[in-house]
C-alpha cells in the first residue's frame, strides 16, 4: 500500500475516534453541569477544555465558561482547529484520499454523516439542539465502524484504520481517567464523598461505560474498581488493555503482511511486558498519574512508529 494511503486510512480514523470521544465529554459534562450552581457548572465546562489541552487557544478567545460557549467552541469555533466539525472534515478528506481502499458502504456513511453534520454546525449551537448533535457524531461514528466490519477487506488498509483508532482510543480514555484526579476534585478531601462518586459516574460515561461498569458491579461507583475496569479490563472496548490487545493484532497482522516486523512492534512488545501480571494495586502503588502519563507516552511513540515504519506520506 503507498505510504499516502497507509496515512490517510490511520488519520481517518484517529480522526473520527477523536471526534467521538470529544462528543461524549461534551454530553457527560453537560450531564453534571445541569445539576450544579452556575459556579460549580463553570468548573465542569472548565475541566472539558483542560482535557482537550484547548486552555490557552480556548481563553485567547473567551474570558468565562459558561456552557453554550465551551460546547460552540469545541464543537465549531473557527478559531479552533481541534474542533469537532474541523475533525470530520479531516475524516471526509481522509477518505476521499484514501477512497481506493475503503468500500463504498464507508465512503457513503462518512460523506453523509459529514454533510449533516456540517449543516447542523453552521450556526451556534443551543442547549436544545446539542442533545441532537451530540447523537448524531456518536451515531456517525457507529455507522462508519459498522460499515467497516461488514463490507472491508481484511487488508492493509483495514489494519490501519484499526491502528488509528485504537491509538486514539487508548489516549482518550487514559487523558480522560487522568483528568478525574488532576481537574475535577477541587481537593483530596473530596476523594470517597458524594462528589467524588457523581465525578466518577462522569469519568464512565465520557468513556461509554457507564452501563457495562453497572452491569458488572451492580452499580458500585468505587474508584478502585473503575481503575480496575478502566485500565484492566479485556472484556470492555474502550479499557487501555482492550486498545493495547487490540493494536498488537492489527500490528501483527501488518508485520505478517509486509514480511518484517519494524520498530512499532519492538515498542508494542515493551508495552506489552509491563501489562503482565499488573494488577490495579500496582497501579495505585506507583500512582495512577505516574501510569497514565507513563502509558500515554507509550502509546504516542508507538504511534510515531508505526508511521516510520511504513513510510507514511501526508
Amino acid at each position: 500500500m503507498l505510504g499516502r494511503m497507509a496515512n490517510a486510512s490511520f488519520w481517518m480514523f484517529r480522526y473520527l475516534e477523536r471526534a467521538e470521544n470529544t462528543a461524549r465529554l461534551i454530553e457527560a459534562a453537560l450531564r453534571m453541569a445541569l445539576t450544579k450552581d452556575f459556579a460549580t457548572a463553570e468548573e465542569e465546562w472548565r475541566s472539558v477544555i483542560a482535557t482537550l489541552g484547548l486552555t490557552a487557544l480556548y481563553e485567547m478567545e473567551h474570558d468565562g465558561y459558561d456552557g453554550p460557549r465551551v460546547w460552540n467552541f469545541v464543537l465549531r469555533d473557527r478559531a479552533n482547529p481541534a474542533s469537532v466539525r474541523a475533525m470530520f472534515g479531516a475524516v471526509r478528506n481522509n477518505a476521499r484520499a484514501a477512497r481506493t481502499c475503503i468500500s463504498s458502504e464507508v465512503w457513503e456513511a462518512v460523506n453523509e454523516s459529514w454533510m449533516e453534520l456540517d449543516r447542523m454546525l453552521a450556526r451556534p449551537v443551543s442547549q436544545g439542539a446539542l442533545g441532537d448533535v451530540v447523537t448524531l457524531i456518536r451515531r456517525s461514528g457507529a455507522q462508519v465502524h459498522g460499515a467497516v466490519d461488514g463490507s472491508m477487506l481484511r487488508n492493509e488498509g483495514f489494519h490501519f484504520a484499526r491502528a488509528g483508532t485504537f491509538v486514539e482510543r487508548g489516549e482518550s480514555t487514559a487523558r480522560i481517567l487522568d483528568m478525574k484526579y488532576f481537574l475535577l476534585l477541587p481537593s483530596l478531601s473530596y476523594v470517597g464523598s458524594s462528589l467524588d462518586s457523581g465525578q466518577w459516574d462522569q469519568v464512565l460515561r465520557s468513556v461509554a461505560g457507564a452501563r457495562a461498569y453497572s452491569w458488572l458491579n451492580a452499580g458500585n461507583i468505587d474508584a478502585r474498581g473503575i481503575v480496575e475496569f478502566l485500565v484492566l479490563d479485556e472484556r470492555f472496548p474502550r479499557s487501555l488493555a482492550f486498545c493495547r490487545l487490540a493494536l498488537r493484532r492489527t500490528l501483527s497482522a501488518l508485520a505478517r503482511m509486509h514480511g518484517r516486523e519494524g520498530h512499532s512492534d519492538e515498542l508494542m512488545a515493551e508495552a506489552e511486558a509491563r501489562f503482565e501480571a499488573l494488577t490495579v494495586d500496582d497501579v495505585f502503588d506507583r500512582g495512577l498519574h505516574e501510569f497514565l502519563v507513563d502509558f500515554m507516552r507509550r502509546n504516542a511513540a508507538i504511534a510515531e512508529a508505526i508511521i516510520d515504519d511504513y513510510r507514511f506520506l501526508a
